[in-house]
């Protein structure tokens, strides 16, 4: 895999070109892309170069759309991103980092679709209200916190916008144990992986790699190139055993804004 070439790809396409959707706004400017979403959507800068630009003046006027709107949002900071002190600039207007994670892109024709389950343990395709409640369950037991947005998100796409993506959860029996999603950004070569997770008793028995490799078979049957995600550091060396590839890292930095 040419890394240069897919990361140029991986910008254009679904940096400066974030799907929008039903309440969501996308502003494609010179220097940044901006996306409003209303109620639980994410809203944040997904694209940025401010090389040659008044950074702070640049990152003013993004706080300012923000605060109008009443959002919480976060600026999706990557390692390669111009000029390298804007990092630090982002801090100076409030920005909080979050966790470090690493951006991981996979030729999908180079990786296994057919890695199976555990015994006993079966994928399923998130269809209903009760699929959403067992993925947030198993997302809330995988990580801490609460994820209902996530849920309220996965319902409104399974009314509104269908092809967007698919969510599935991995039972044992019937219990949930496992989950995740993947998003079809149409017209782009890619696919993208989102909120892996497996419920602590479970780990360490390949339900991870299963998921991954479902997701995987998914894109790859709606016609996709690439597979992208965003790794923590747990799930880092099991993808890179699946055929990612490490890219770059990337930070969210966050502002929290109360509503209007």
């Amino acid at each position: 895999m040419d890394r240069d070439a897919v990361l140029t790809a991986f910008d254009e396409q679904i940096r400066r070109r974030p799907e929008s959707g039903p309440g969501v706004e996308v502003v494609r400017g010179v220097a940044t892309t901006r996306v409003v979403a209303a109620a639980d959507g994410w809203s944040g800068v997904t694209w940025s170069d401010l090389a040659g630009t008044d950074v702070d003046v640049a990152i003013s006027a993004e706080v300012a759309v923000f605060a109008a709107a009443g959002r919480s949002w976060e600026w999706k900071y990557y390692s390669y991103d111009q000029p390298p002190t804007l990092p630090a600039r982002l801090r100076a207007h409030g920005l909080v980092p979050d966790e470090v994670e690493t951006l991981m892109i996979a030729r999908i024709s180079d990786m296994d679709l057919h890695v199976a389950p555990p015994r006993g343990v079966d994928v399923v395709r998130v269809r209903d209200e009760t699929g959403v409640d067992d993925l947030v369950q198993v997302h809330d037991q995988a990580f801490g916190g609460d994820h209902s947005a996530v849920g309220r998100s996965v319902l409104a796409d399974l009314a509104d916008r269908p092809g967007a993506g698919e969510a599935f959860v991995a039972y044992a029996g019937a219990t949930p144990i496992s989950a995740g999603r993947v998003s079809f950004h149409a017209g782009t070569d890619f696919a993208g992986l989102w909120g892996g997770g497996t419920i602590p008793a479970w780990r360490g028995r390949g339900v991870f790699r299963s998921l991954v490799s479902h997701r995987a078979a998914r894109a790859a049957a709606a016609g996709f190139r690439y597979l992208q995600v965003d790794a923590s550091a747990d799930s880092r060396p099991i993808l890179q055993r699946l055929g990612f590839v490490e890219v770059a890292t990337t930070i969210p930095y966050v502002m929290q804004t109360d509503p209007q």
